[in-house]
């Protein structure tokens, strides 16, 4: 994991170069979060909203609504999918995207209608983590955990 302006980014993770990141599993599931940067940009997580389990989500539609004292927004999925699994943890205590969105502050789990391709027009690696610093640039933003 590097760490650029104080915000955490991974290689390993796809991104929408906005504010969402997925992270597949060996099950097939894609789990939704958001990066480090948009935690930040986001201020002090006070409410989450998720979809209910089988719900299906088309390309571009919320699967999450995250509100802080700042900024409500929803949580876009770039492709057609089905919701798996949410994170009970995160309902109960939606301040865990602040202090870990790489870990314990993810979604959801989503199961893609169309495995093979859901991933396709997002990036990863190093040409992500380019995009991803030139976006924190753009926000002149420097990275910070709320804490408790």
């Amino acid at each position: 994991m590097a760490e650029y302006r104080g915000c955490f980014l991974t290689e390993d993770l796809y991104y929408d170069l906005d504010y969402v990141l997925l992270r597949l599993g060996n099950d097939g599931l894609v789990t939704i979060g958001v990066t480090d940067p948009a935690q930040t940009m986001g201020g002090r997580i006070v409410a989450v909203h998720i979809k209910k389990l089988g719900t299906a989500i088309r390309p571009g539609r919320h699967v999450a609504t995250l509100e802080s004292g700042k900024w409500v927004g929803g949580i876009p999925v770039p492709f057609a999918a089905v919701v798996a699994e949410r994170n009970e943890a995160l309902l109960a205590d939606p301040h865990l995207i602040n202090v870990d969105p790489y870990g314990a502050g993810w979604i959801a789990r989503l199961r893609p209608d169309d495995p093979e391709n859901a991933l396709a027009g997002l990036s990863t690696g190093e040409p992500a983590i380019g995009a991803l610093r030139q976006w924190i640039d753009r926000y002149d933003l420097e990275c910070m955990r709320c804490s408790d």
